[in-house]
């Protein structure tokens, strides 16, 4: 009686495991199929399938269509000229030199510095052309080409003690060449002066040196009016003509005669 209540009891709890195994195995299929279902759907939804033909393309002289610089996508190094090593060199310097934070303060500085001696460089040169034209030797270089056959004066000059000057304002004249003659006279009253030891001549001194000389008032009064008729006609390039010339004349000789007759 007892063993027979045994083995009822142990195949119901076989009864019992065996449905309650068949209902998790039909528990894990449902979620399964469900799983299934929702991945073909979303395979489904977003996975487009292209059925279109395909076309094979060729492409032939790729390198010679495409030859233009559009085309060309490496960056080459381009080469700065001496000016703008120069420029790059001077923002180095000043910015070490001012301890400036950034290379557009030194630029600025740069192009200020550049500025500065541009103007600096023009007043040079203008300076130098003005003292040119101004200095004795400015007349040969920008002197009338009339001019340029005659004996260079500053070869009178070297010898006026022994020039005779009177034969050479003579030719002047006969050529209509006032300017010239005016110079002439002007070295002829050098001559005077020096022979009458009123001052000492030489080429290196200038009109101030001479006036500083001559001590007797009138005398300076009359060398003051030559030197000025001479710079009028001989360095301002005046076209005189014959009734200038000859007041301008008039007055050397009669210098030059007070000269002699001291």
């Amino acid at each position: 009686m007892i063993k027979s209540v045994l083995v009822n009891k142990s195949v119901y709890y076989h009864i019992i495991l065996f449905i309650f195994l068949g209902l998790s195995n039909l528990q894990i299929a449902a979620t399964n199929t469900v799983a299934m279902d929702s991945m073909a759907a979303v395979v489904h939804d977003s996975l487009k399938i292209d059925n279109s033909k395909i076309s094979v393309r060729s492409f032939s002289n790729l390198k010679e269509k495409y030859v233009g610089d559009e085309f060309i996508y490496e960056q080459k190094k381009v080469s700065t000229g001496w000016w703008s090593r120069f420029k790059q060199w001077l923002n180095d310097t000043f910015q070490d030199l001012f301890n400036l934070k950034n290379q557009g303060q030194a630029a600025k500085a740069t192009d200020l510095a550049i500025k500065i001696g541009g103007v600096i460089l023009f007043l040079l040169v203008t300076y130098f052309i003005f003292k040119a034209i101004i200095n004795k030797e400015g007349t040969w270089i920008f002197g009338k080409s009339s001019d340029k056959s005659i004996i260079p004066v500053s070869a009178v000059e070297k010898n006026i003690q022994t020039t005779d000057f009177y034969l050479l304002i003579q030719d002047a004249e006969s050529n209509n060449n006032y300017r010239l003659a005016i110079r002439y006279y002007y070295l002829l009253v050098l001559k005077g002066l020096s022979k009458a030891e009123i001052i000492r001549y030489d080429v290196e001194k200038t009109n101030s040196d001479y006036s500083n000389e001559i001590s007797e008032k009138l005398t300076k009064e009359q060398f003051s009016y030559t030197v000025y008729l001479y710079n009028y006609i001989w360095y301002g390039e005046f076209d005189v003509n014959h009734i200038q010339f000859n007041k301008a004349k008039h007055a050397f000789i009669q210098f030059l005669n007070t000269l002699e007759s001291e």
